[in-house]
């Protein structure tokens, strides 16, 4: 048996992943990297109450997050489940039988009179099966493996519920900032159509003057109702998240220029292997497969079964209990599989396959990691950018409508650049909103791949490996 244990020494999978010394994009000051961990509750560093209580209650409320909680519930039951044999089984079993047998042997002879006979018995049954392979040792490894899986599962939801609710709850913000700037355009528009037809009255305007201010006010008129249902499905949105009808849901909102613009570091590379819960998970289900290959392989070697049942038996329940009507039967089983039709053949080869898969998920999920925060702290640098430069295009595009409006006002200015000025101002700072939400959304985007929002903890596992 001894040469045949070398047969389940297996060595690891090696994953062959290049880790890179820091991030392209990442400022490269080292003290900053010392504090590049996100805090559990980073979301609080955008200073918004409203989006930390709708947070808070979507970590407690969310369905998805429950059905995770459930999950690990049913591999912890598993892994009970697969750890039961290598416990004994014991049963106690209680029999009681009466029996008559027949009064007639045939050809119409009789015995004489009937027999009728009482057999009590009272046992207790244990049969044990020796892991001399780690057959079992591996099938309750897998499964405690998979369970961890699915704690690190409950962090992965975790935080894509908590991303989701941040960009849902500024995507409110937005639509309320471009609703304002939309209505503001309209009031304004209106007020500038009352103007021209004032004009058109005295002979210093004309009919085609009124037709095109009324094009551009109808036109910022029939702006509004998409934001408002862009609006309304966004507050819908977070209704879902938080398992509640959006009919008992209130979001204030607000404006974007109310939140704060947290400052976020990437840390270096080596660290997002321990940060990122959907690393781990990954990492957790190559385990599991791991350890279901040695047990695939161990069930090509012999088992080992012990059985033993002792007990009383007796024709009568009075003396069941004596000691003349105890007995035991000890057995020793020994099986060896010789042809099962390329079953355990087959089943060892599906491990390796499943083994191969994780082993590809896993590399993946490490490179997505990384590209994961290049893409985020791109996006982070070209849409602060962006939001400074457009900005500066409001400021222009304001200082030019009120001197365009003071001018028309004296006479100085024709219609048509009022209305090229006044068109350009609207479509400013409604890109501005939405280079405002872009960033937000992309400081979002760089905690979630850096994994922030859950404890990056040990697991308690079983030591064997």
């Amino acid at each position: 048996m001894l040469p045949l244990g070398g047969c389940l020494l297996t060595d690891k999978p090696d994953p062959a992943l290049d880790i890179p010394q820091a991030y392209d994009r990442a400022p490269k000051d080292p003290a900053l990297a010392e504090a590049a961990v996100p805090s559990l509750d980073w979301w609080r560093g955008f200073h918004s109450k409203e989006l930390t209580e709708i947070i808070e209650e979507a970590r407690s409320a969310n369905l998805d997050i429950a059905a995770a909680v459930a999950q690990i519930e049913q591999a912890d039951a598993q892994s009970r489940v697969a750890g039961a044999p290598l416990l004994p089984n014991v049963a106690a079993n209680g029999t009681a039988a009466h029996s008559r047998s027949s009064q007639s042997l045939g050809s119409g002879f009789s015995t004489g009179g009937p027999s009728e006979r009482n057999d009590l018995t009272a046992s207790l049954t244990a049969s044990y099966e020796i892991d001399f392979w780690g057959k079992n040792r591996s099938a309750l490894r897998a499964a405690e493996e998979t369970a961890v899986a699915s704690r690190y599962n409950r962090e992965v939801v975790g935080l894509a519920t908590v991303v989701s609710v941040a960009n849902t709850y500024f995507q409110v913000l937005a639509a309320q900032d471009r609703l304002r700037i939309g209505r503001e355009n309209v009031t304004s528009a209106a007020g500038i159509l009352k103007l021209i037809r004032q004009q058109l009255s005295a002979g210093t305007a004309s009919d085609l003057n009124v037709a095109q201010q009324e094009s551009l006010l109808n036109t910022q008129r029939a702006a509004i109702p998409p934001l408002e249902q862009t609006l309304q499905q966004n507050k819908a949105a977070l209704a879902l998240l938080i398992a509640r009808p959006p009919e008992h849901v209130v979001v204030r909102g607000g404006s974007m220029r109310g939140i704060a613009i947290p400052h976020v570091t990437p840390g270096l590379p080596s660290e997002l292997l321990a940060q990122r819960p959907d690393i781990r998970q990954a990492e957790a289900q190559l385990a599991s497969a791991n350890a279901n290959v040695a047990n695939a392989r161990a069930q090509f070697l012999p088992s080992i079964t012990l059985t033993g049942e002792g007990g009383y038996e007796s024709a009568i329940l009075k003396t069941l209990f004596r000691p003349e009507s105890a007995f035991y039967t000890l057995t020793a089983g020994l099986t060896q599989p010789i042809f099962d039709g390329g079953r355990i053949q087959g089943n060892f080869d599906l491990q390796k396959g499943m083994q191969d898969q994780l082993l590809a998920n896993y590399r993946k999920a490490v490179i997505s990691g990384f590209t994961d925060v290049e893409k985020a702290l791109i996006a982070v640098r070209e849409t602060t950018l962006t939001e400074k430069l457009q900005r500066d295009v409001v400021n222009s595009s304001r200082r030019a409508f009120k001197l365009s409006d003071q001018q028309l006002h004296a006479g100085t200015v024709n219609l048509v650049t009022l209305l090229q000025v006044e068109q350009t101002l609207f479509q400013a700072e409604d890109a501005l909103v939405q280079a405002r939400l872009a960033r937000l959304q992309a400081i979002v985007s760089l905690y979630q791949a850096l994994g922030g929002g859950w404890l990056p903890k040990p697991v308690e596992t079983s030591d064997a490996r």
